[in-house]
């Protein structure tokens, strides 16, 4: 027969090495518990550092943006102030007779000089006149309409006199032309 004190024995050992495989279950999942945790950690801090990168070169995406609307569309304010300039100057050289221009030669030599140095600065710093000539089509996105007229001879929506220049400043519309637009019906 079996003998009862071997027979404590193995179920001594059997319980000592049950005893043990739990502990070491017990530390298995607490390592697996650990793992979850620090990778769960791992992605919020990843996905936390990607968010604020992202966050960063939009921020330096729109500084550049702003930096370079600033260059170029800065000085507005100065050039549409310049604008008034330009039309009193071009209004004196255009009224000018030849008899004026035997008399006082040298002055209206020195503003057309004037003239076109406002021009030659105009164009450095990216400002363009916008000139339509009489019988030009209307462009609302360009051109104001101080009044309309029916003249004969002209179709609708054709320039019939031109009031004042306009000007852009880079991509941007700084001042319409102000025209006279023709309102003759169709026949």
């Amino acid at each position: 027969m079996a003998d009862p004190e071997n027979n404590d024995f193995l179920d001594d050992l059997a319980n000592a090495e049950a005893e043990e495989f739990a502990d070491e279950m017990e530390e298995i999942d607490d390592e697996a518990l650990d793992l979850e945790t620090v990778t769960a950690e791992r992605d919020e801090f990843r996905d936390r550092f990607m968010r604020a990168l992202a966050d960063a070169e939009n921020a330096r995406k729109r500084s550049d943006k702003d930096r370079r609307e600033a260059e170029n569309y800065g000085g507005s304010k100065l050039a549409r102030d310049m604008l008034p300039v330009y039309d009193n100057m071009k209004r004196a050289l255009e009224t000018t007779s030849d008899e004026q221009r035997a008399v006082a030669g040298p002055l209206l030599e020195g503003v057309e000089l004037t003239m076109r140095e406002l021009l030659n600065v105009f164009k450095k710093h990216g400002i363009e006149v916008i000139a339509p000539e009489v019988g030009d089509a209307f462009d609302p996105q360009h051109h104001q309409a101080m009044f309309e007229a029916p003249v004969p001879g002209t179709k609708a929506g054709d320039i019939i006199q031109v009031a004042a220049e306009g000007f852009m400043l880079h991509d941007r519309l700084l001042r319409p032309a102000q025209v006279g637009v023709s309102s003759m019906p169709a026949s």
